[in-house]
């Protein structure tokens, strides 16, 4: 039968492999009107903060701002940028805060460190805290605080091995 580690691409870390404390930043992405044009129509999220330019010309920002949600998610993808990727298994917590703004044009990058990491119930499987900050292309600090993801164990370290038959409709992912 194929399980879930059979498919882990080369160069995926696991639980085993992650150690706290370890740091990396992501190279950085430029936001474009156009991410925000298009995250607008995904979310539904049309607020003049995101798509009236002339009423945002007078506002606290002077111009149109991103989505929250949109950093948040850019910052997703750069952490698997960062080269320094997990074997996740799920995105299990989120603790977030949006310090700044994130205008059109702005380059951001992500700067992470594990904070910590523990093992779960399931012997298959362990939880890592990932402390997350977003920078601007001037240092500034835009968004941060800290994710929590549900990472793969190696395959030799699995004891007693998960079956299929040993999990019920009501018991827990982790």
């Amino acid at each position: 039968m194929l399980s879930y580690a059979d498919m882990t691409p080369s160069g995926r870390r696991y639980f085993e492999e992650i150690e706290v404390g370890e740091e990396f930043e992501s190279p950085g992405r430029t936001v474009t009107e156009t991410d925000i044009v298009l995250f607008a129509g995904l979310s539904g999220d049309y607020n003049v903060l995101h798509t009236d330019a002339e009423f945002m010309k007078k506002s606290i920002f002077g111009e149109r701002i991103a989505h929250g949600l949109l950093g948040l998610t850019i910052q997703s993808g750069l952490f698997y940028r960062t080269g320094r990727v997990f074997a996740t298994l799920a995105f299990v917590g989120l603790k977030w805060k949006f310090k700044g703004p994130i205008k059109i044009g702005d380059t951001i990058r992500l700067r992470t460190r594990v904070a910590s990491k523990r093992e779960t119930s399931k012997a298959d499987r362990g939880l890592v805290v990932v402390e997350r900050t977003v920078v601007n292309q001037r240092d500034e600090v835009v968004q941060e605080r800290e994710t929590e993801l549900l990472v793969d164990r190696r395959p030799a370290c699995r004891w007693p091995p998960a079956t299929r038959s040993s999990r019920t409709p009501s018991s827990t992912m982790w």
